[in-house]
């Protein structure tokens, strides 16, 4: 493919990673202020910490598959840690929807690291929404070189995430009511 196609083919792409990349944040804070009066059957925030453990491992599955130039396996586990980023969302939409907010009630130096994670957890996860729909651009338009810059950057903000997704989890798990 020459350089003036895959250039033609990321920009087709570019509105729509404008638009997502402020629509999701947007409508995930519009839907945070939507309460339903309802119970889910199962309780959430173990099961949706698991998906980020679990997408936190094929990230590191997908860049050791890379550096072992698979590109197929690559591919296929990027393609999962996506969907799997989306699962966890609607969960995460769907229990906040339906539940209040758990208050963290540990003190001193645990509570400001608590909320250190908490916040960087949270401003990344809406800077990685760009970085993840452009990496996925740049390979599905066969632009390599620019894919492998960003993935660069992209990488370690998305495994941070999903660390920390966990990481907190873990840290505000004993509060739930």
């Amino acid at each position: 493919m020459n350089k003036s196609k895959e250039i033609l083919d990321e920009k087709k792409y570019n509105k729509l990673i404008v638009v997502l990349s402020i629509l999701i944040p947007v409508v995930v804070a519009v839907l945070f202020g939507v309460k339903i009066d309802a119970v889910l059957p199962i309780f959430l925030p173990p099961i949706y910490a698991s998906v980020n453990a679990v997408t936190a491992l094929v990230l590191i599955l997908a860049f050791m598959a890379i550096r072992k130039k698979n590109i197929k396996l690559h591919e296929r586990l990027m393609k999962f840690a996506i969907i799997l980023s989306v699962v966890f969302l609607v969960m995460y939409v769907a229990y906040h929807m339906t539940s209040d907010s758990t208050q963290f009630e540990g003190e001193g130096a645990i509570k400001y690291f608590y909320y250190f994670i908490l916040i960087t957890h949270i401003l990344l996860s809406i800077i990685v929404i760009p970085f993840v729909l452009i990496t996925y651009v740049r390979a599905i338009t066969n632009n390599i070189e620019k894919h492998k810059k960003i993935a660069k950057i992209t990488f370690p903000l998305w495994l941070y995430v999903a660390i920390t997704g966990v990481v907190v989890f873990i840290m505000i798990s004993p509060y739930y009511v």
